[in-house]
């Protein structure tokens, strides 16, 4: 009966002695963090297919394109030269500018709904619609004309849209990283799906 007593003490002890080393344990191991940025979120850029392998945002202070002054086929001169400083115009509006899908402004944008709000602010106008919509709607551009200030590019399955600044890269509204400017680099290369531009509408000429 005696011994009893200190028995029970010392597995009272060695118990909570090892719930103690346990606890600690747990406390030291790594955690995995987790966040609605890691859910597999519905949306128009190619970064939800290919997160890991994107590369970081360029930005260089706001890019300019080279931009090719020579009218579309289709177009009023006066349009086109009217145009171009538009839309430019419009896209350094926006960039920096946060994701967010199905947006389309006017300090939200998903890439549809950037490609939209551009344009529209230019005066050309047209339904807004998904990127698929969009590739479906517009007649291809010519091989001259696919690296050219304004026309629309399409990359992953038409999952992704943007506006061609030169040869160098486009403008888009990336899940990612809100609007910005990307270089035509090998990522962005092998997932172009085609090549799209948006008519002008003509001038009427009055005497």
């Amino acid at each position: 009966m005696v011994l009893r007593k200190p028995l029970a003490r010392v597995l009272v002890a060695c118990l909570a002695l090892s719930l103690w080393f346990t606890s600690a344990v747990a406390q030291t191991r790594p955690r995995v963090a987790t966040s609605s940025a890691d859910t597999n979120e519905i949306s128009c850029s190619p970064d939800d297919l290919a997160l890991a392998a994107e590369p970081a945002p360029v930005w260089d202070a706001k890019p300019k394109p080279t931009i090719d002054l020579t009218p579309a086929i289709g177009s009023s001169s006066t349009n086109f030269l009217n145009f171009q400083p538009a839309l430019m115009q419009a896209i350094d509006q926006r960039l920096g500018a946060r994701y967010r899908w199905g947006a389309e402004g006017p300090d939200r944008f998903d890439c549809s709904g950037f490609v939209w709000s551009i344009f529209n602010a230019t005066g050309v106008t047209f339904e807004r619609g998904s990127a698929r919509t969009l590739f479906a709607r517009f007649a291809p551009a010519a091989a001259d004309e696919e690296f050219k200030f304004g026309t629309l590019v399409f990359f992953n399955g038409l999952a992704h849209v943007g506006v061609v600044a030169d040869e160098h890269g486009f403008y888009h509204a990336s899940r990612r990283h809100g609007v910005i400017y990307s270089p035509f680099n090998e990522y962005w290369l092998k997932r172009v799906d085609g090549f799209r531009r948006v008519p002008l509408p003509t001038a009427t000429v009055t005497d």
